[in-house]
């Protein structure tokens, strides 16, 4: 069975004590795991929110990004270097947690770009190499590293599932897969259930995000298309609501997010309804 999970960036990019009770919440409510993004680099942080995760039965899935200095697609060495040392921290910090997935647009810098120019070989080569590195130090923690496709005004190097299968191809490591995210995919895919399709031999992760990035359900994404396809392919992983407010300032100013869309505790109650009654009709 899928399991539904509640992205915490919608309170906080960082494991604050606040997170406890939140926690507690969406327990309640009915979710199976959290995710939290890894702006936080202390293992130690991790390992006493996992035991309070633990402690209630709820999981945790996990979501990074990298800057300019940690960029796997930099010309320089040294900072390829720095971006594999960032993914393996990383895999540290998500085994402390208890989670088995890493997700995000690690494949290269957030919206970092070339001078007017597409990806180029090279750059896919080069993320390769560090996403194999990091894979193989993954494997050590049984953790999947599932790297994510982003629009292209975040990204330049995947923003289509077909960019992204390439990725993942030529990194050729078990340990490094793919996730597929409703709002990204919107934007740059002409068919959701044909990038689902061509994504799923390698699909791990999955996000369910509005296209405003407000409660699931209340927009325009082609949402039974996208929950059919899902079930086409027999997709069992998490679904997990990736909504944004302007909770976090720092971190919101970060993605332009200038208004807010709903209120935290509606997107969690009604998200998880919604995804519920489409796994249901979909037979998912």
């Amino acid at each position: 069975m899928t399991k539904i999970g509640f992205n915490l960036l919608v309170w906080s990019g960082g494991l604050p004590d606040s997170f406890l009770p939140v926690a507690d919440r969406l327990k309640d409510i009915g979710y199976d795991g959290i995710e939290c993004f890894m702006e936080v680099r202390d293992v130690a942080a991790y390992r006493r929110f996992g035991d309070h995760l633990r402690s209630i039965g709820l999981e945790a899935t996990c979501v990074l990004g990298v800057g300019p200095d940690e960029n796997p697609i930099d010309a320089s060495t040294a900072i390829r270097k720095k971006a594999v040392d960032r993914l393996k921290e990383a895999v540290d910090c998500a085994h402390a947690i208890d989670s088995s997935v890493i997700c995000g647009p690690f494949h290269s810098a957030f919206a970092t770009f070339a001078n007017r120019r597409p990806p180029i070989d090279q750059e896919y080569g080069w993320s390769a190499e560090v996403l194999h590195a990091a894979g193989e130090y993954a494997a050590q923690a049984n953790i999947t590293l599932a790297v994510e496709a982003l629009n292209r005004f975040e990204c330049y190097l995947c923003n289509t599932m077909d960019q992204l299968l390439r990725l993942v191809n030529l990194t050729a490591h078990p340990n490094v897969k793919a996730m597929f995210d409703t709002h990204h995919a919107n934007i740059e895919e002409k068919k959701l259930r044909t990038a689902i399709l061509e994504i799923g031999p390698v699909l791990e992760h999955v996000h369910i995000s509005e296209n405003d990035r407000g409660t699931p359900g209340d927009g325009h994404i082609p949402w039974d298309e996208t929950f059919s396809a899902l079930a086409e392919i027999e997709y069992k992983g998490w679904l997990t609501i990736e909504a944004f407010t302007r909770n976090d300032p720092d971190f919101a100013n970060a993605i332009n997010v200038w208004r807010e869309y709903s209120k935290p505790w509606d997107m969690a109650e009604h998200g998880l309804k919604f995804i519920k009654d489409m796994c249901s009709r979909h037979k998912l």
